[in-house]
């Protein structure tokens, strides 16, 4: 099972109005385990970003200006996410924004690439109604350490939303665990066990009292010897 947990920040908050995505973050884990693969890239937006949006992410213009296009990376990004279960945190954000990137290049939606989507806002919403379930929130909820979350930053944020879904959805974890046990468990009783026998050795004198009781068969004729 391969699931990618992804985040983006852009210019702004709606790509209908021409705002541009300028950082994708991608990170990888297989069978509910870390990698340490992931892929990372800033992006040349072409544009301004918004003076609010830079408050979140604070990432500058100037700093963008040699960055590449998102035509430049998008077939990297598809082998990345390819045919994997794609976690985000408020889906339909970031799935907006890349669709509107693909489709500027003449690429098909996202669903169409990746196996399925997985909004962890919409899990949490439905885990804690009513209460804040923005990755801060959900950090403090689990334990988890966000200390290093200033601003938001894509390749942070993907990382913390794996150790938050991981935390949500922990009795897979307990699943996968007793399945593997129990597998472990029938192949052990497949395999022969040795078994060790006392061997108890007779003294002279039940050897006699044997022979005494083999001689009185033969005199009575029971024995054909």
């Amino acid at each position: 099972m391969r699931q990618i947990f992804l985040d983006t920040e852009t210019t702004g908050l709606y790509p209908d109005q021409g705002h541009r995505v300028i950082e994708i973050a991608a990170v990888e884990m297989i069978n509910r385990r870390p990698t340490n693969n992931h892929f990372h890239v800033y992006l040349n937006p072409e544009r301004e970003i918004d003076p609010a949006a830079q408050e979140v992410h604070g990432i500058t213009l100037e700093f963008l200006q040699d960055k590449p296009l998102f035509s430049a990376i998008a077939e990297e990004l598809i082998a990345f996410i390819h045919d994997a279960e794609l976690i985000i945190h408020n889906a339909p954000f970031d799935v907006g924004f890349l669709n509107a990137e693909f489709g500027r290049i003449g690429l098909t939606p996202i669903q169409t690439i990746c196996d399925k989507i997985t909004d962890t806002l919409k899990m949490a919403k439905e885990a804690r109604p009513g209460q804040r379930n923005n990755l801060d929130a959900l950090c403090r909820h689990f334990g988890i350490d966000n200390s290093k979350r200033t601003l938001h930053g894509a390749l942070l944020d993907a990382e913390l939303l794996a150790d938050v879904y991981m935390a949500m959805t922990r009795g897979q974890d307990s699943l996968l665990m007793d399945l593997q046990q129990t597998k472990e468990e029938h192949l052990v009783s497949l395999q022969p066990h040795a078994v060790t026998l006392r061997v108890l050795h007779a003294d002279n004198t039940e050897l006699e009292a044997h022979q005494s009781y083999i001689d009185g068969l033969k005199k009575t004729g029971a024995l054909p010897w």
